[in-house]
C-alpha cells in the first residue's frame, strides 16, 4: 500500500495546523516538537511565529540539540550557553518551552544492529522524557546532505554533538574536531543519516508525525550562518506519517517543477548524492518511496 502524503499550496500557520489534522495522527502524552531554530546570521529559517499555532495545537515542547561544528563556521549553537542565548534572540523562548536535549550528559545510546553504516546513534538524553514526537521540517538544500527534510531533521537534528560527529564521519569518530578530517563520502554519509533516522522512528513508532514546509528554498541549510538566498519560488506544505514518502514527495515537486531555479537546487542535491538518503531509508524498511499525494 502506498503511503499517504497530504499537500497544500497554502503556506500559512493555519494551513500547517489543517494539514496536521488531516493526518489523524495520535501523539499521546508529552510531545517533543523538533524544529530547526536557525543559526546566527541565517535569514531563511522559519520563525517561531510561523510554527506557534502548530506547537500550541499539540501542546508540545520545542526540542533541539547542540551542533558539532565549531566557531570557525560562524555558528554559535555548538555550546549550550551560546545556543540558549541565540534561542532567546530568535524569539523561541518568548513563545515556547525549549529543551536542548543534550544540554547535559550522558547521551542516550541507541543500538542500530541492522544499520548500513552505523551500529549506534547517540541522542540527547532528554529525548526519553517524551512520549511522542512531531517533526516540523523546513525543506531546503544542504551543503553536505544535498537537501534537508524530515529524515535529516530526525537524524542530524536529534543527535547530540557526539552523535552528529558519528553521523558525519560514518561511525569513525564521535569527536567533533576529528570529524571534519574524517568526513564520510557521498554514499556513506547519506546512509549514516538514514541509519540514525531509523533509530528515532523505531523509538517513537506509531507516535510520530512529519510536516515539511517548502518555503525559502535555498540550496543552503538553516544551519548556515551565511546562506544563499532562495533560488526557487515557494511550493507548499506536505505532511505524512512516513518520512521517506514525505521527503520523496517534496523532491518530486522540485524535480518536476518548471521554476527557473530548479536546476541550481538540483545541482546541490545531486552533487551530494542527496537522494541516496531517501533510497537508503527505504531499503532499511521504515518507509516507502511509493506514495499517494492528496492535495486539498
Amino acid at each position: 500500500m502506498k503511503s499517504k502524503v497530504y499537500f497544500t499550496r497554502a503556506i500559512t500557520p493555519e494551513s500547517v495546523v489543517e494539514i496536521y489534522r488531516k493526518l489523524g495522527a495520535s501523539l499521546p502524552g508529552r510531545v517533543a516538537v523538533k524544529v530547526h531554530t536557525g543559526e546566527q546570521g541565517n535569514q531563511n529559517f522559519l520563525r517561531p511565529e510561523f510554527w506557534r499555532p502548530m506547537v500550541e495545537e499539540v501542546r508540545g515542547t520545542v526540542v533541539e540539540c547542540n551542533t558539532a561544528y565549531g566557531d570557525a563556521s560562524g555558528g554559535v549553537r555548538d555550546h549550550t550557553e551560546s545556543h540558549r542565548r541565540l534561542l532567546e534572540e530568535h524569539g523561541w523562548t518568548k513563545y515556547f518551552d525549549v529543551d536542548l536535549m543534550d544540554a547535559e550528559g550522558p547521551d542516550v545510546v541507541w543500538q542500530i544492529p541492522n544499520g548500513k553504516v552505523l551500529r549506534e546513534n547517540r541522542v540527547g538524553k532528554h529525548i526519553l522524557n517524551y512520549d511522542s514526537m512531531l517533526v516540523l521540517a523546513h525543506f531546503k538544500g544542504h551543503p553536505a546532505g544535498g537537501y534537508g527534510g524530515a529524515l535529516k531533521q530526525i537524524a542530524i537534528g536529534c543527535a547530540s554533538r557526539a552523535g552528529k560527529a558519528l553521523i558525519h564521519s560514518a561511525g569513525k569518530t564521535d569527536d567533533r574536531f576529528e570529524t571534519w578530517q574524517q568526513h564520510a563520502d557521498s554514499v556513506t554519509f547519506p546512509e549514516a543519516m538514514a541509519d540514525a533516522a531509523m533509530s528515532v522512528v523505531d523509538h517513537f513508532r506509531g507516535r510520530i508525525a512529519f510536516i515539511n514546509v517548502m518555503k525559502n528554498l535555498s540550496v543552503d541549510c538553516d544551519c548556515c550562518a551565511v546562506a544563499e538566498d532562495p533560488c526557487m519560488q515557494d511550493i507548499g506544505v506536505l505532511a505524512s506519517l512516513d518520512p521517506v514518502a514525505l521527503d520523496q514527495a517534496c523532491m518530486d515537486l522540485v524535480i518536476h517543477s518548471d521554476d527557473p531555479g530548479r536546476e541550481h537546487f538540483m545541482e546541490r542535491v545531486n552533487s551530494c548524492n542527496g537522494i541516496h538518503t531517501i533510497e537508503a531509508a527505504a531499503q532499511l524498511g521504515y518507509g516507502s518511496r511509493a506514495y499517494e499525494r492528496i492535495e486539498f
